[in-house]
């Protein structure tokens, strides 16, 4: 019976420069491994450790990529290691089988989202008419899916997202702010929904996972085991669950560390 491993990609397992958070002296800074390159620039890294450690996880358990990225900026990304079989973008809108996506899956989350949440583009709108051009620098749409703002941190108002969190529950969406990025999400939209449907298909006896914000929340709470690193989401609010190890590290090492945790628990079990 197979270990089915779903992570979290931005800020779990993959740092762009600005996320490393590499605070060690520089002679003892990790070597890393550029596993993202975009516009022919280089843009997200792990650790050469960790680029073995997954190498080695890819043998001995089904590695499941989830994150919110699109396809387009999943496919930027070139893991150590087997190619995953499975892997799962827009937070669950779209799971990949062998690169493609799987119709019937798509098909079926566009019917639960039409019938549980309000339109995308009344959330559009609202997003339009509040966010002020001073501190908003790009207004996106994913996979026709669910909507982000590209925002400058420091110029955001204190309490702005957690009004838009409010405006948004009543209409079946939910909220996050990770780093620049401010997500408004369909409730039903969940990347343990696509996971449970992959750990179906494939008889998962076990199933591990990671992340760093509240997007990932339900993830976690749907493995039965998992691991947040010290920084994001759910470090700054604190976010316990009883099968889920807070991990003191940030940055960079926190994604080695999980790595190492994953591949850790696969052996304890064989």
């Amino acid at each position: 019976m197979p270990v089915l491993v779903a992570s979290d990609l931005d800020r779990t397992l993959i740092y762009s420069s600005a996320a490393l958070a590499l605070t060690m002296p520089d002679a003892r800074a990790p070597r890393l491994l550029c596993v993202e390159v975009h516009e022919s620039k280089p843009l997200s890294y792990l650790t050469e450790t960790a680029g073995q450690l997954l190498t080695d996880l890819g043998d001995s358990a089904v590695f499941v990529p989830t994150t919110t990225r699109t396809r387009k900026q999943y496919q930027r990304i070139n893991l150590p290691g087997p190619q995953p079989a499975y892997a799962i973008c827009a937070n669950g809108g779209h799971l990949l089988v062998d690169g493609d996506t799987d119709h019937d899956w798509h098909t079926a989350v566009q019917a639960r989202l039409a019938d549980e949440c309000a339109p995308l583009d009344e959330i559009r709108d609202h997003l339009t008419r509040t966010a002020d051009p001073v501190w908003v620098r790009k207004h996106r749409v994913a996979e026709d899916l669910f909507a982000y703002l590209v925002v400058e941190r420091e110029l955001l108002p204190e309490d702005w997202v957690k009004e838009l969190a409010v405006w948004a529950e009543p209409r079946g969406w939910t909220v996050s702010l990770q780093g620049r990025k401010i997500y408004a999400v369909p409730g039903p939209l969940t990347k343990s929904a696509a996971v449970r449907e992959v750990a179906r298909r494939i008889g998962a006896e076990l199933t591990l996972a990671a992340g760093d914000s509240l997007l990932d929340a339900d993830l976690l709470l749907a493995a039965d085991r998992g691991w947040r690193p010290g920084h994001g989401e759910l470090a700054d609010s604190d976010w316990h669950a009883p099968h889920i190890s807070a991990l003191p590290e940030r940055g960079v090492l926190a994604g080695e560390r999980i790595v190492r945790e994953f591949l850790r628990a696969v052996r304890q079990r064989t």
